[in-house]
């Protein structure tokens, strides 16, 4: 079962990536490391809730892959312009 869980949050990870890569894609880095963020974050979310619910959760397993993922690729989200803050001289 925890095979199915690993293949199906895989899965989840690289579509979450892939349709993040094409809704923002000047905002995110390369698509290869977009979508093996989007992957791992979602396996290493899935075997996490996996060891802590333990078997039997796969509905939850998955929800929480999909969390995981999603929060990792938020990290690699880059700012939408440049940013126009002024330096502030301390004395």
């Amino acid at each position: 079962m925890i095979l199915w869980e690993a293949l199906g949050s895989v899965l989840i990870g690289l579509a979450i990536a892939y349709g993040a890569s094409r809704w923002r894609p000047r905002r995110l880095p390369a698509r290869p490391l977009v979508l093996s963020t989007g992957s791992g974050g979602a396996l290493f979310g899935a075997l996490l809730a996996h060891t802590v619910l333990g078997p039997g959760n796969s509905a939850a397993v998955l929800i929480v892959a999909l969390g995981f993922a999603a929060a990792m690729l938020s990290l690699l989200i880059r700012p939408a312009g440049r940013s126009r803050r002024r330096r502030s001289v301390t004395a």
